[in-house]
């Protein structure tokens, strides 16, 4: 199958619904195609649900939306064993998590506990109940929303879970004319709703394969390393990017590149993922403020570190 026309297909028909915004559609694109997970991280109202509501829309496949709330147990998420009395036996009841496409919705209002149950989904597409241990649908995405404003009644990620999506991006608010393109627009329903499947379950696995084949050139992935390294060894950084951060960088730049219509890794496409990749996969050394002002020292220091590193020609 060429890429290029289902990958621009679903481009194409997100774009009818999140207005104005190119780059975002495309890393999430290339999230999807890389089997990781995304985080959008932004303020109320300018579209993190509906992209994630229309990239699913978009798939022939699963979806499942879990509201994310204080009193949210474990067990809404992945599922519960019932006794069943016809067959005198425990069955298991499959959760929400379930589905190719779950979008956990504000995961920051929920308690530690309850966000934990996504970490073995999310690391090994597999939950564990009652010492069963039962696979997810493949293709698996979780696509997470949350707001940075607010911190009422809310519940910061961990370090260990946000490590866990391969990506972290802001929407940002839409230019005048697109967003007068959105006001002109009356919808009886949710927009996405209107949104018809242009890649089946089969065509999004057949295009992950194809990202897993994209050639990465060594001289790339040494560079890659290099900025990894970097990061360790930083006098602003108390942690730098692990070895599933490295590998997340080197997925990206693989998918990226399928979804830009080529078959090769250049060095533009690890210089432009590495600030939705890898800052919020270290810690600063002293954390002043908010977190959200944190996240945005943890891209300047990744930026400052991009300028440093050779890039390979």
């Amino acid at each position: 199958m060429n890429p290029s026309q289902p990958i621009r297909a679903i481009q194409d028909n997100i774009a009818r619904v999140i207005k104005g915004k190119a780059s975002v559609i495309e890393m999430a694109v290339v999230c999807l195609l890389a089997r990781g997970h995304l985080l959008l991280e932004d303020v109320p109202g300018v579209g993190k649900t509906t992209l994630a509501h229309s990239l699913a829309q978009s798939l022939a496949c699963s979806f499942k939306r879990i509201q994310f709330t204080s009193d949210l147990l474990p067990s809404d998420i992945v599922g519960v064993s019932m006794f069943n009395r016809q067959k005198q036996a425990f069955e298991f009841m499959p959760g929400p998590i379930f589905a190719n496409i779950v979008l956990a919705d504000e995961i920051n209002r929920t308690t530690p506990k309850t966000q934990s149950s996504l970490l073995e989904a999310m690391s090994e597409a597999q939950i564990s109940v009652d010492n069963q241990t039962y696979p997810l649908h493949q293709p698996f995405m979780v696509i997470a929303t949350q707001n940075p404003a607010e911190y009422h009644g809310t519940f910061p990620l961990p370090e260990s879970q946000l490590d866990r999506f391969l990506m972290r991006l802001r929407i940002g608010y839409p230019s005048l004319d697109d967003e007068r393109q959105v006001l002109e627009r009356a919808y009886a329903l949710h927009p996405a709703e209107n949104l018809q499947a242009v890649l089946s379950t089969d065509g999004v696995l057949e295009l992950q394969q194809q990202a897993n084949h994209v050639h990465m050139d060594e001289s790339l992935t040494d560079y890659l390393l290099a900025i990894v390294k970097a990061t360790r060894h930083s006098e602003l950084l108390s942690l730098g990017v692990s070895t599933r951060g490295a590998l997340a960088l080197n997925k990206s730049a693989k998918a990226l590149a399928l979804v830009r219509g080529r078959s090769y890794c250049l060095p533009e496409d690890i210089k432009q993922l590495a600030p939705v990749v890898l800052p919020h996969r270290v810690m600063l050394n002293r954390t002043q403020g908010l977190r959200a002002q944190s996240f945005e020292q943890a891209e300047q220091i990744i930026s400052d570190i991009l300028d440093t590193i050779p890039v390979p020609v």
